[in-house]
């Protein structure tokens, strides 16, 4: 593979050594076909110049990239639905490479569907391709909406048929590649807290904060785990702006750099509604939406105990105790992103924040989530876009009198954005359950991947228009 000049690998979590992870064989698989590749994402980490031979070579076959030792399956326990299971682990994945993005982040390629590892408790190790398919889109979407997430960098059919107890069998397969800053998870802490090794719990630390958290100082548990309360409340806040339920809020599903990955039965929301849960098994709603600031601070408080090993016990709870400062904080910040105006001060900022969602809870049904933000970008230079819209009838009563005044206090953000084409449209780009499964359908029905792929081209467009996301 001809190296690009920019590609800077640094395997650093496979030198932790056998005590953190295993080292496995990948899956041979009949017949890789590459269906999404990530070619922004893949430039950023210096693997842009790769032909599609080589591409489907390494991630199809994974043969190691340059200066990789080879793939490994990480070590984790973890809460599921709060139950603690110890029987974990990369059961259908594993770490196949780190390096570094144009920026400097350290930077996984982790994959999903590649086989069996010693973790896969008697499980084949593999993905569906319409698993495949999901996580591509929910990845997409939420970047465009400036949440932290992983980027799907590959999609590769791999010709296998799958037994499959809850979905139409046999069903297609399919490989994932996330590119993601940290597969670290707060039960990667969590297992070594369970086996007692408080020197792994050291090492965990000075890992993490070395490669992720460099500000804090060397040894300073408490103020490792204060970065990780401040991103995850980061996180959360994105998650709620954007109307998104990730639907699994285990611990191991968690990372320590409070970036989302591995979508499974996600949702995002239709309309206002605190109790929409995304997975047909959450039967109690534990992970509905608005409960997912909850979920997130109970899981903070799970690495906040294996922390105690190495660490105070207040300095520790008093680094859990920001979280709910931080969460509302970043709830604020993350309403007048996605309203693109600017900070007006905390009592203003609130202002806006209450009145939006008393505006989407009392319009119900009437108002889906997303076409609130749509419609009002950038605030006062949006209105007669919105009040001339196909839901200028909405537009009316206590309700928006409200909202309307408190946007308008707020200076518009870079209002030259909805000079983009994606503003010139009467719909803002969804990604509804019903869509999802028409995109699907197409697929698995006549191998119909246009859709797919138009799909995917019009949040492209949506992410270039807001431009949240930083890049």
């Amino acid at each position: 593979m001809p190296v690009a000049p920019d590609y800077d690998p640094e395997p650093a979590f496979f030198a932790l050594g056998d005590d953190y992870a295993d080292a496995v064989r990948p899956a041979d698989f009949p017949e890789p076909t590459l269906r999404w590749r990530h070619d922004r994402a893949a430039a950023e980490v210096g693997l842009g110049s790769l032909t599609e031979a080589e591409w489907v070579d390494h991630f199809g076959r994974f043969t190691p990239l340059p200066g990789q030792p080879g793939p490994i399956a990480m070590r984790y326990h973890g809460h599921q639905f709060r139950t603690y299971n110890p029987d974990l682990g990369d059961g259908r994945g594993f770490l196949a490479a780190q390096l570094r993005d144009q920026t400097g982040r350290l930077m996984d390629l982790g994959t999903k569907g590649s086989g069996q590892t010693p973790w896969s408790r008697g499980a084949d190790g593999r993905l569906t391709l319409k698993g495949g398919v999901r996580e591509v889109l929910a990845a997409s979407m939420l970047e465009a909406l400036g949440v932290p997430t992983n980027r799907a960098l590959s999609l590769m059919e791999t010709g296998e048929a799958l037994e499959r107890h809850d979905e139409p069998s046999p069903t297609r397969s399919a490989v994932l590649v996330r590119l993601s800053h940290s597969h670290v998870r707060f039960g990667t802490f969590q297992r070594a807290a369970y086996l007692g090794r408080a020197d792994q719990i050291g090492t965990l630390v000075e890992h993490v904060r070395a490669l992720y958290h460099p500000g804090v100082a060397e040894g300073d548990a408490a103020g490792l785990l204060r970065e990780i309360v401040a991103a995850s409340a980061r996180l959360v806040a994105r998650w709620v702006a954007a109307g998104f339920v990730h639907g699994v809020l285990n611990t191991d599903n968690l990372n320590v750099t409070g970036e989302s990955f591995d979508y499974g039965p996600w949702r995002f929301l239709p309309h206002y509604e605190p109790g929409f849960t995304a997975a047909y098994f959450d039967q109690t709603g534990l992970y509905a939406f608005a409960r997912q600031p909850e979920a997130v601070f109970w899981n903070l408080t799970q690495l906040a105990g294996c922390l105690k090993l190495v660490a105070d016990t207040e300095l520790l709870v008093e680094a859990l105790n920001g979280f709910g400062q931080s969460y509302i904080r970043e709830l604020r910040a993350a309403f007048l992103m996605r309203l693109g105006v600017t900070s007006l001060g905390e009592a203003a900022d609130q202002r806006l924040l209450d009145a939006s969602l008393a505006l989407l809870r009392e319009k119900g049904d009437d108002l889906r989530w997303e076409p609130l933000f749509f419609d009002w970008f950038t605030g006062f230079s949006s209105s007669e876009r919105a009040l001339r819209g196909p839901r200028r009838a909405v537009w009316q009563g206590e309700a928006f009198d409200a909202f309307r005044f408190a946007l308008f206090e707020h200076e518009p953000d870079r209002p030259e954005r909805l000079e983009y084409p994606a503003f010139a449209r009467a719909e803002p780009e969804e990604m509804l359950i019903g869509e999802v499964e028409s995109i699907w359908e197409a697929i698995a029905d006549r191998d119909d991947w246009a859709p797919f792929q138009e799909k995917l081209a019009r949040i492209e467009t949506a992410r270039v228009a807001y431009k949240l996301d930083g890049r």
